[in-house]
């Protein structure tokens, strides 16, 4: 294997990825159901073998926003997870609270991979800002530097004073963390004279990455990329030097949904990342993430041929008052559902005349006066509001994932 790549699994035929993918899916929903009580309750319902996608999305859901009650109820993990006390290194928090485990499996959360498509290699010395304080952020990058072979300084946020000297100490090759940090060190170090020149790469997540800040970089010889992951998952997709859309992880099975269902859209679609972890000790089913993406087509020119992500759209929860009512993506889900002759729809709210007014847009060929009236009591019915109904052309709803569209001013 070329040095270009981090092992074989990143270059092999789709297809073949595919196959041996899905064998892996049916090993772990199987393993997930033997050995983690929350999913032997979840999973009681579907005893056959899940090894295609359309049974996978015949599974329900396990929303990152239900963690924080079901572990209340079931302390520390609610249940999703076989791992034992001997068999755990860590226990991380996460805001919420919400509980995460760590094992001392190599590369627990899959770091190394997105470490090396930012050009970090064996005998790198990294300078490491992500959160070492109950958060497994600084773990993640830890764990992914071992199975690399990089040497890790773990400098944690803050102090920044102290970060500009120890970089202009050490000289590390790579810095990673958030974007808005790097930011805040290059510029204390401009204040200050200190040469950070040694810093020549960068992998940069967990916020807004401007490209205007990563050309500022390029141009001071930094090459920075970033990638995305989270607590409960670890890497779920990565930018590769070709800079184009985020490659999906080698060790999870992702789907795009549509907010308030289970329901795979189209390819290149807006709808809410969903993640299935193959990894044993936190085996993760149909985990929506509640963050907003969609497929790119075609392979990436780096010759990575995984499947390709825009990368972070938004959120999906769209949940808005009106009238002093929660309406909620699911209820509009149920709605559509009962009308299988419409398509798309979209609840948009507006304020007129002091008034939150609430239209659900359909995609439909004709105008149909019954399909309105019956749409308009499906709505009171399951949102306990009133609506009005207003048909569209199929194909002219925004792609953008939206199932609520709150147009009301900001106050």
């Amino acid at each position: 294997m070329r040095d270009d790549y981090y092992d074989s699994l990143e270059t092999r035929c789709p297809k073949e990825r595919e196959i041996e993918q899905l064998h892996l899916l049916a090993s772990q929903v199987a393993h997930a159901r033997n050995s983690a009580p929350a999913y032997a309750e979840l999973l009681q319902n579907f005893s056959a073998p899940v090894d295609s996608r359309e049974q996978l999305a015949t599974l329900p859901l396990t929303r990152k926003s239900d963690l924080t009650a079901r572990q209340q109820q079931q302390l520390p993990f609610a249940g999703l997870t076989g791992l034992r006390n001997p068999e755990l290194t860590h226990v991380f928090v996460s805001p919420g609270p919400i509980y995460e485990p760590g094992s001392a499996r190599r590369d627990f959360w899959s770091f190394g991979r997105s470490l090396f498509a930012a050009g970090f290699r064996r005998g790198d010395l990294l300078h490491n800002c992500f959160s070492y304080h109950f958060t497994p952020a600084g773990a993640m990058v830890e764990s992914g530097a071992e199975a690399i072979g990089c040497t890790v300084i773990p400098a944690g946020t803050g102090n920044t004073e102290q970060q500009v000297s120890v970089i202009a100490d050490l000289k590390p090759v790579g810095y990673v963390g958030t974007p808005s940090f790097l930011k805040i060190i290059l510029d204390k170090a401009d204040q200050s004279g200190a040469d950070l020149s040694s810093l020549k790469k960068a992998l940069v997540s967990g916020e807004y990455f401007p490209p205007s800040l990563r050309d500022s970089w390029q141009a001071r010889g930094i090459e920075a990329l970033q990638c995305y992951a989270t607590a409960d998952l670890g890497l779920i997709a990565y930018e590769s030097p070709t800079r184009e859309g985020m490659i999906v992880d080698e060790r999870i099975i992702l789907e795009i949904v549509r907010p308030g269902s289970g329901d795979p859209v189209s390819a290149g679609e807006v709808g809410e990342l969903v993640v299935t972890s193959l990894n044993p000790d936190y085996p993760l089913i149909r985990f929506a993430t509640g963050d907003l993406s969609a497929i790119l087509p075609g392979e990436s020119p780096c010759g990575r041929t995984n499947v390709r992500i825009k990368g972070w759209l938004g959120r999906a929860d769209q949940t808005c008052k009106i009238r002093g009512m929660f309406v909620h993506p699911e209820q509009i889900d149920k709605i559509l559902k009962r009308y299988p002759e419409v398509g798309k729809g979209c609840l948009v709210v507006r304020r007129e005349d002091d008034l939150d007014q609430m239209v659900l847009q359909c995609e439909a060929p004709t105008a149909d006066a019954g399909l309105s009236k019956n749409l308009q009591q499906a709505i009171r019915e399951i949102c306990k509001l009133r609506g009005e109904v207003e048909f569209v052309a199929p194909g002219s709803l925004a792609n953008d994932g939206k199932v609520i569209d709150d147009q009301r001013p900001i106050e």
